[in-house]
């Protein structure tokens, strides 16, 4: 990842746009955010998306911040005005097996590449949250919080978090033991409680401690992919 272009500041109080403003300023138009939800649960998908947001007062989105400071209706609201005024967007999902595959670093990192190729704009340049993402193709930053700082990032945040509650709730009606549609497979008192009696679903991640011992199973490091696999 590069830093911004050189004798470019984001001030602390420049806003949530204020990231795509200091790029715009020295010619970048088009720059998307990524972003994920998803990674801390013990089930279900990765999902991550990618979004690029308009060039000026169009490109504003009424009532977007952090998906995790909204509330499920404002999520909502804020996730149909991201697809209706949005340049592009894009939403990829990494199934529960995949991220056991991988490990859920590489999954993470995987996931954002998928939704930044997928997106049907190419990207001038890249804001990331929280941590740099080679292999993107295009130059980029990665933004501390960057989805309470960056609109872009913030849109992709609400695309990833509804898009992956939706899958959660639908997932509900198949495994109703866990009661996914209300922690969205997150571990909480009532998720662990559901694990221990009855056991991990297939929709469980086998790399997690809990999922493993309430298998059962030995609960040590689950085996890291190969140097080969992670290269890819």
């Amino acid at each position: 990842m590069t830093p911004l272009p050189r004798g470019n500041t984001v001030r602390r109080d420049a806003g949530l746009y204020g990231y795509e403003r200091a790029l715009r300023r020295v010619g970048l138009r088009i720059i998307a955010g990524v972003d994920e939800a998803g990674r801390g649960a013990c089930a279900g998908p990765l999902v991550a998306s990618a979004v690029i947001l308009h060039d000026g007062p169009g490109g504003a989105i009424p009532g977007l911040a952090d998906s995790k400071l909204l509330t499920p209706q404002a999520r909502d609201r804020c996730y149909e005005h991201v697809v209706a005024r949005a340049l592009a967007w894009s939403v990829v999902v990494i199934e529960s097996v995949e991220c056991d595959q991988l490990g859920m670093h590489i999954a993470n990192v995987e996931a954002l590449r998928r939704a930044l190729a997928r997106l049907e704009t190419r990207p001038e340049y890249v804001l990331t949250d929280g941590f740099a993402v080679d292999g993107l193709g295009v130059p980029g930053l990665a933004v501390w919080k960057g989805d309470r700082v960056a609109g872009c990032i913030a849109a992709a945040s609400v695309i990833a978090k509804v898009t992956r509650d939706q899958i959660m709730v639908s997932m509900h009606a198949a495994y109703p033991t866990y009661d996914f549609a209300v922690h969205k497979g997150y571990v909480t008192k009532e998720h662990q409680s559901a694990l221990e009696e009855h056991g991990p679903c297939p929709q469980h991640r086998r790399r997690f401690v809990n999922v493993r011992r309430a298998d059962h199973e030995d609960p040590t490091p689950y085996p890291q992919p190969r140097v080969e696999e992670m290269a890819r």
